[in-house]
């Protein structure tokens, strides 16, 4: 099964203004540095992205946006992950029709064997590929690894940061990427089709040389990486804005707009 891209991709974030409203065309912007820095795929809408607190009016916006942005050949998958598969399977035909090169389907909360939110999903894809997610700590429990066989998908995501497990999905045979910018050098020279990594965003070069086996890049990145994951995504947004002057904003964690309250006369 031919990968959806391979070498280091970037997990993009969502860049907002001042008052919490998106800003596609910083956050395109972004996604066109990197890419002139040797990225190979961009994910908008994912975890990182922050993607729980986007409408769905505003991942069409960043998806063409940024499919608009990068050149043609590198690949924008869009992150389509939900607590139910009519959810996700809504999200992953809306990618579809607005350019999306694959879908990365986080696996649903509280669910065992998610092989049958797989299906649907997959369904509603079409001819798009679609990569599952494994990370429980956005989404527990996750994909057991005895599960793999059964899902129809063009290959896994894996953000656990686990080599043990790695290991076994290395086995499974499809195209597999990590979402851990701790173990690069280690999931690179054992065979992993790529990474998606959210530290890309502000150390794509690092994580590029880190990928190729080079385990002094890999140490490097130790700092940067723990840096990245303080009040996440805060932490990575505030690195991003020192070295990039982007804006620090994120959704997450942020209180609410007031409502103005108005006085009867």
């Amino acid at each position: 099964m031919d990968p959806v891209f391979s070498g280091v991709g970037v997990a993009l974030v969502t860049l907002f203004d001042d008052d919490g409203e998106i800003d596609v065309g910083a956050t395109a912007a972004h996604a066109a540095r990197l890419v002139e820095q040797g990225i190979q795929a961009v994910l908008v809408s994912g975890s990182t992205g922050e993607a729980a607190t986007l409408s769905a009016e505003e991942r069409v916006l960043l998806l063409e946006g940024v499919r608009d942005a990068v050149p043609d050949d590198i690949p924008v998958p869009a992150g389509t992950g939900a607590p139910s598969a009519r959810q996700a399977a809504a999200l992953t035909l809306s990618a579809s029709e607005h350019g999306a090169d694959a879908v990365l389907v986080l696996s649903p909360p509280r669910v065992a064997d998610p092989s049958p939110y797989y299906d649907i999903v997959v369904r509603s894809a079409g001819a798009l590929p679609v990569l599952a997610y494994h990370f429980p700590k956005a989404s527990e429990p996750g994909i057991p690894v005895e599960i793999l066989p059964k899902l129809p998908v063009a290959g896994l995501k894996d953000s656990s940061g686990d080599p043990d497990r790695l290991l076994v999905e290395l086995e499974w045979g499809r195209p597999l990427y990590t979402g851990s910018s701790a173990i690069l050098s280690f999931a690179g020279p054992l065979g992993c089709a790529g990474a998606l990594l959210s530290l890309a965003n502000v150390e794509p070069d690092g994580c590029i040389a880190a990928f190729t086996g080079d385990a002094a890049a890999q140490r490097r990145l130790a700092g940067a990486h723990q840096a990245s994951r303080v009040d996440f995504p805060r932490g990575l947004k505030e690195m991003m804005s020192a070295r990039f002057g982007t804006s620090p904003v994120c959704r997450v964690g942020r209180p609410p707009a007031r409502t103005p309250v108005t006085t009867p006369p």
